[in-house]
């Protein structure tokens, strides 16, 4: 199925994420051609803003539950994919046969539509788009903190601080001077671009296409990063998880990069080979690394990046922004009228590849 095939009057959308009501009159009020089916008594508590999955204790009983699928099972589209489960939604696809597009909340959404193992005639009928673009901001700026933080030995000023140690002084990076390779050119990859370029550094971007993106010098196949390791004192990952991608960062990268350089992952913890990842920082290969998103989440109490001195562990919070919940609104309104409109979809999952 493509954007033109979904052409209709109305859209009966089935709300299976939290949804604020001002969003929901924002949405309406942009695209009067919506109708919500929500019940905020069938969707867990959320614990923080944009915490879509909600609450891991707060479970429906039979009743609410076959309320719950009964709304999901009417709509000809999903805000949200249900519990963000794949098993809930390969069940919903098949047990819906009017459903023709689902939102998911995440940028990174085509890996839930890929472990739902859909069928072919499945992922023709019904459109998958993500959150993709949304986190931009957030994420570059957590990018260019990890890019700061490795140029400015910030392990040490806090080692140093907490041992209450008065050193002698030594030069520190200068991001202005730095060459940077960001791995990925997307809606994520083009903030961080832009970011970095704004300091100063020079950036080698990658792309399986011909690009000319602003804020980048040059742009390579991902294949060829290993032969601009040895250039390179930073490197930023905002790739997304796919088989392509599954440890591009590894051992062989990690000999090949100059020793001391920072990595940033912002993208998808698969991309970065961990058991590589900690042999590169006890040899020195890789001088910092600041990580937002790990292969394994959460982060297993017992692995060795918690107490690594040279490594900065956020939790999957980078992307976090008070103003997410409304920005993927938008971006699903803006589909809604696409689709109501027969346009193709923005952000529509690629399902050979699933990002």
């Amino acid at each position: 199925m493509n954007g033109r095939d979904g052409a209709g009057h109305r859209l009966r959308v089935a709300v299976t994420a939290p949804l604020s009501e001002d969003d929901r009159a924002h949405i309406q009020a942009l695209e009067p051609r919506v109708d919500f089916v929500v019940d905020h008594d069938l969707l867990p508590p959320m614990r923080w803003p944009a915490d879509f999955s909600g609450d891991p204790s707060w479970l429906r009983d039979a009743a609410r539950q076959r309320a719950y699928e009964e709304a999901v099972d009417s709509a000809d589209a999903l805000y949200g994919i249900p519990d963000v489960d794949p098993r809930a939604l390969a069940r919903t696809v098949r047990a819906n046969p009017r459903l023709r597009w689902v939102h998911t909340m995440a940028a990174g959404g085509g890996g839930q539509v890929k472990a739902a193992a859909l069928t072919a005639a499945e992922l023709d009928r019904v459109a998958f788009t993500t959150s993709a673009g949304v986190h931009g901001r957030p994420l570059a700026e957590f990018a260019v903190f990890g890019v700061l933080a490795g140029a400015k030995d910030l392990s040490r000023l806090i080692r140093q601080q907490r041992d209450r140690a008065w050193t002698g002084r030594w030069t520190m990076g200068q991001v202005s001077r730095q060459t940077v390779l960001l791995l990925g050119l997307g809606g994520i990859g083009r903030a961080v671009a832009a970011s970095l370029h704004a300091l100063g550094a020079s950036v080698i971007g990658t792309s399986r296409r011909d690009v000319t993106v602003p804020g980048v010098a040059a742009v390579i196949h991902p294949d060829r990063i290993t032969e601009v390791a040895p250039t390179v004192d930073a490197v930023v990952n905002t790739l997304p998880g796919t088989t392509a991608t599954e440890h591009l960062v590894g051992k062989t990268f990690f000999d090949a990069l100059r020793p001391g350089a920072c990595l940033v992952n912002v993208g998808r913890g698969s991309v970065v080979d961990e058991a590589a990842l900690l042999d590169a920082l006890d040899s020195g290969r890789v001088g910092f690394a600041a990580l937002d998103v790990f292969e394994t989440e959460p982060l297993p109490a017992d692995s060795p990046l918690w107490t690594h001195d040279q490594v900065l562990i956020s939790p999957h919070t980078a992307a976090l922004d008070a103003s997410e919940e409304r920005l993927i609104a938008e971006l699903f309104t803006a589909n809604a009228t696409r689709l109501l409109d027969g346009k193709d979809l923005l952000n529509r999952v690629n399902t050979v590849e699933f990002y």
